[in-house]
């Protein structure tokens, strides 16, 4: 189990199959997708929320005694185009069929869509009472619409240089006036013992035998689907011209027999999303045709042609364009790749086996460093953390911090996989947050000070300048030793370079005369200027000709935001626990195999 969310979990395999899915679409969409670029993008955590937070709003749906009728479940299949023809069901013996062809099993299909009415049922419940005012809609329609042409002035620290350092005693008045700011966060030590993977590896063979049967027994992780591209010509029609259709499929069959381009053809005469694109359907989207049409596909080789097929709503004519076959590799093409596989396999079973057993003892005698020096192993000191922070080397991802976090005094850990290797850790240490005394912070402290005294600085030398007078900004800023930058549709809360916080530009942007400077304001970097050139703004009729939609997405946001906080004090009270160890081992797994 992955999460325990109350009674109900997320197991290892269903958390597998949802992202191995996932990562399999992107992988259509983006060949050369790498699996660090997943992990940077962080979307095996955004699944895994997304998972927890559905589990969470089917417990809320069940603990108030919603249910999913036959009749939403019939209606919810009926509403799929996929199972529609000329806007009517196509019957359940077709329905199975299409989900047979796509090896989707009818109950679990029903089984998540029962899950998906009760998940919008729940949904609906929770935030009727949200609501959105009238000014609300305007100025957010407002922040949306409205843009400015602006151009700024930012005066920097690093261009600053200080006569002097603070001296000790400025440095204590400073933290004196300022001592609000300065907290320590809780921090947590460990002791622990570390078994890192590539070390390991180094003990660990791998027999040409093992990876023989490896390679065996999981023939299909090395299998490449057969692929066929395919274009349509798609002509549809009414009782009233299904003749003059039928005829016209079979005279442009005749005129592709003789030469014609099928795609000119096709984005002559197709009324169907690809027509445009000359019927082309690549390798994928047609597995959505009818099941009629993917028989005659499988059946077409590259470059043939179909016959008119006449649909009983329409025509359609298909065109395989390219086939490749499916193909297994050799044992030859993936040993190296299974080989480190099972090195890293081999290598985190042996530390995992090993790490366990050291927790027996060591929980026994609730004395890590002594049960450590039975195996014949080492212990180190985590050093004083906050929650998250990494250990260079042994933990990238803070992995360790993040358990220690979860440890009673004393306690011991179960085994915690990094992506370096494997820890086990015993909790020695809690440093409680507390206000910082000044040799705690002092560096941070002298460094909040120089900033300060720079941006005093910032502003005199900006104020001095004669800016205003200035028509060219550009020029100016070279010869003052300022940046210049220019914006062209800037929108309120919209970055900016140089400005992390775009509140109070946005203010003067939108309310000061065209081309007119501001005072110079203050940024979290130094000091800026700023005028507007040109100013784009939305009055009450352009907003009356949109409200309804407006009001409609506003409303849905401050739901969706709710809603999160809603599930944020659920998620509290259920105790949710998510084991990352597993999660990262199962991650680990997966895009390992999309990596090679």
């Amino acid at each position: 189990t992955i999460v325990q969310i109350g009674k109900s979990s997320i197991s290892a395999d269903d958390y597998f199959q949802v992202l191995r899915q996932r990562v399999e679409a992107m992988k259509k969409d983006y060949p050369d997708l790498k699996p660090n670029l997943l992990r940077q993008l962080n979307l095996p955590q955004q699944i895994l929320e997304q998972m927890i937070q559905q589990q969470l709003l089917l417990h809320l749906a069940r603990k108030k005694g919603l249910k999913a009728t036959d009749r939403e479940l019939q209606e919810k299949i009926m509403s799929f185009p996929v199972f529609q023809r000329e806007g009517k069901f196509v019957g359940f013996e077709e329905y199975k069929r299409i989900l047979d062809w796509n090896h989707v099993p009818v109950q679990k299909f029903e089984d998540s869509l029962r899950d998906d009415i009760l998940i919008n049922k729940i949904y609906q419940l929770l935030t009727a009472g949200v609501a959105v005012t009238e000014d609300e809609v305007w100025e957010n329609y407002r922040t949306q619409n409205e843009t400015v042409k602006i151009e700024y002035l930012v005066a920097s620290p690093d261009k600053i240089e200080l006569q002097a350092a603070p001296t000790e005693e400025e440095v204590k008045n400073y933290f004196e006036k300022n001592k609000d700011r300065y907290r320590v966060p809780e921090k947590r030590e460990g002791q622990m013992v570390f078994l890192k993977t590539e070390d390991l590896k180094k003990e660990i063979t791998v027999s040409d035998s093992e990876i023989e049967k490896y390679y065996r027994e999981n023939l299909s992780q090395f299998k490449e689907p057969a692929k066929i591209k395919v274009s349509r010509i798609y002509l549809t029609y009414t009782e009233a011209d299904k003749q003059p259709m039928l005829d016209l499929g079979n005279n442009l069959k005749a005129r592709l027999a003789a030469g014609e381009d099928f795609a000119r053809l096709a984005a002559q005469y197709s009324k169907d999303d690809k027509a445009r694109a000359g019927g082309d359907w690549g390798y994928y989207e047609w597995q959505n045709f009818t099941p009629e049409e993917i028989k005659t596909i499988n059946q077409l080789e590259a470059g043939q042609t179909s016959d008119p097929l006449d649909l009983g709503y329409a025509v359609s004519i298909l065109k395989v364009t390219d086939k490749m076959p499916e193909i297994t590799r050799s044992l030859a093409e993936v040993k190296a790749m299974i080989q480190n596989s099972l090195l890293e396999q081999k290598a985190r079973n042996q530390a995992s086996d090993r790490m366990e057993k050291l927790a027996r003892v060591a929980r026994k005698t609730r004395n890590l460093e002594q049960a450590a020096r039975r195996e014949g192993l080492t212990t180190q000191t985590t050093g004083l953390l906050k929650k998250g922070d990494p250990l260079p080397g042994i933990d990238t991802s803070g992995f360790i911090s993040q358990n220690l976090f979860e440890l009673k005094e004393k306690e011991i850990s179960s085994p915690i996989f990094t992506y370096e290797g494997v820890a086990l850790a015993q909790l020695v240490k809690i440093e409680p947050e507390h206000p910082a005394s000044l040799e705690e912070v002092k560096d941070q402290v002298q460094s909040d000070l120089i900033s300060e005294l720079k941006k005093e600085r910032l502003k005199e030398k900006l104020t001095s300048l004669k800016y205003a007078q200035a028509a060219n900004w550009e020029e100016f800023a070279k010869n003052n030793g300022l940046e210049y930058k220019r914006a062209e549709t800037h929108k309120r809360g919209q970055y900016l370079s140089l400005i992390d916080d775009t509140t109070e530009l946005d203010k003067l942007v939108f309310s000061l005369p065209l081309n007119q400077p501001s005072e110079p304001f203050e940024t979290s970097g130094g000091y800026a200027v700023v005028r507007a050139l040109e100013r784009k703004e939305v009055t009450r009729e352009d907003f009356a000709q949109v409200r309804a939609q407006e009001m409609a997405a506003l409303l849905n946001q401050s739901r969706e935001m709710f809603l999160y906080s809603y599930l944020q004090k659920v998620r509290q009270d259920l105790k949710v626990k998510v084991n990352y160890n597993l999660f990262n081992r199962v991650t680990d797994e997966l895009l390992g195999r999309f990596g090679e």
